[in-house]
């Protein structure tokens, strides 16, 4: 960046956030928005509330009433999000894959027992079982543009069980346990309502596991790729004894499979070989698609109901996913995404939700600042994340014999190791 393009960004921050004044009542309560969003963008070490207030002369008890007593709606504020990054989308160059949303989760370890939604569950940042909170979200991928679109904490069992804890919390009554493909589910339908239509979705195997969700997606036509683990449940007619997904998988002979190079953008290229089944899955005809790494030995399996997608296109979207997580490493490093120290439900929620407002107007203006470098700077910028766009190889001169079979599943050992498969029409 030049150092004009720098000074350009004040004034541009300032902007974006008067997008937001109409969430607010009273103008004292736009000014502590304007200073905390500022402090999540600033480079402190720590963005929670103590350290943004005293960094910006702000009394720590002002600040902490505007995250969680203060009155403003920030349902609205994550709309009018939505309605921007909608509106950038639009105005973006075209991708050939259109517009791909991704679903993930990402978690945070906390100490206590006070943090709402917190417990002992599975935590993807520990790789195990350990006390904290998870959060579901949805990103978006065009071309090179990828922002984090909505944010929902996950809500256990134990927590939805317990009212009396819940409300200790500030958790509304209508807050209750929902599965993470649910909640997914429910944002996917606000992000519509904000104008904000996805050509693809793509998922790992917590949500591709999952055959009513599936089934939902199918029934309203939108198209996906999900990573699915190796027991789920496929037929090779519609009501033909049902195999395991991972019955497709390789033994040794992939010498046939076409071959496919992933592209990254910080990383070696990777190639996979890959080949495509048609299967009865999630109550409808679907893809099965079984791709093995030709380095690692590395197997994945994606299900999609785009049957009529080419091999190439089908692999594209699923190596989309890589987008998200990059995200999710700007939002924890940069933006504050897990810092959140308090004990009440609206302010976890507007923190969540503030967050994803400054990262959507890094987002825009990355992508602005990347549209204007001049071109023997090669597009280079903010550092990137993988393309994920294959393009088929030729095969080698000779067979190549991948390397010991390795399993690259993100799911807990107690999840993925199950040895039936898995009836996707009763998984929930």
């Amino acid at each position: 960046m030049t150092d004009e393009q720098i000074a350009a960004l004040g004034p541009a921050f300032a902007a974006e956030l008067r997008r937001y004044r109409d969430c607010f009542g009273q103008d004292r309560t736009a000014a502590h928005f304007d200073t905390y969003c500022r402090g999540l963008l600033s480079d402190l070490p720590r963005k929670s509330v103590e350290p943004i207030a005293l960094a910006a002369g702000t009394a720590v008890r002002t600040l902490q009433e505007f995250l969680v007593t203060a009155k403003w709606e920030h349902a609205t504020a994550r709309d009018v999000l939505h309605r921007r990054v909608a509106e950038a989308l639009a105005d973006g160059p075209p991708d050939p894959l259109g517009t791909v949303g991704v679903i993930d989760e990402t978690s945070a370890l906390k100490k206590g027992d006070q943090t709402p939604g917190v417990q002992r569950q599975y935590l993807g940042c520990a790789g195990k079982i350990d006390n904290g909170v998870v959060t579901v979200h949805v990103g978006v991928a065009k071309g090179t543009f990828q922002a984090l679109l909505d944010a929902d904490l996950y809500l256990p069992q134990s927590w939805a069980a317990d009212r009396q804890r819940c409300r200790a919390a500030g958790i509304p009554d209508e807050v209750r346990y929902r599965a993470k493909w649910r909640i997914a589910l429910d944002q996917l339908i606000r992000l519509d309502a904000n104008g904000l239509r996805f050509d693809w979705l793509t998922f790992d195997e917590g949500y591709g596991s999952k055959g009513p969700f599936l089934w939902v997606l199918g029934l309203v036509r939108q198209k996906f790729v999900a990573e699915v683990p190796c027991n789920f449940s496929v037929r090779a007619t519609r009501d033909g004894p049902s195999r395991r997904a991972d019955a497709h998988r390789p033994g040794v002979r992939t010498g046939r499979w076409r071959r496919f190079r992933i592209g990254r953008k910080t990383l070696a290229d990777q190639v996979w070989r890959a080949r495509r089944t048609r299967v009865w899955a999630a109550r409808g005809w679907h893809t099965l698609v079984t791709a093995a790494n030709e380095a690692t030995g590395e197997v994945k399996s994606f299900v999609t109901n785009a049957v009529g997608e080419s091999l190439a296109t089908i692999l594209a979207v699923a190596f989309r996913r890589a987008t998200v997580e990059h995200a999710f490493r700007i939002a924890k490093t940069e933006a504050g995404l897990t810092h959140f120290e308090g004990r009440q439900y609206v302010g976890l929620m507007r923190h969540l939700t503030l967050t994803l407002i400054v990262l959507g107007f890094v987002a825009v203006h990355t992508e602005r600042l990347r549209g204007e470098k001049p071109a023997r700077d090669a597009g280079a910028g903010v550092p990137g994340v993988e393309r994920g766009v294959p393009a088929a190889v030729p095969p080698p001169t000779r067979s190549a014999r991948p390397a010991a079979h390795r399993r690259g599943d993100p799911l807990p050992p107690a999840a993925e190791r199950a040895g039936d498969a898995v009836s996707q029409e009763t998984a929930a």
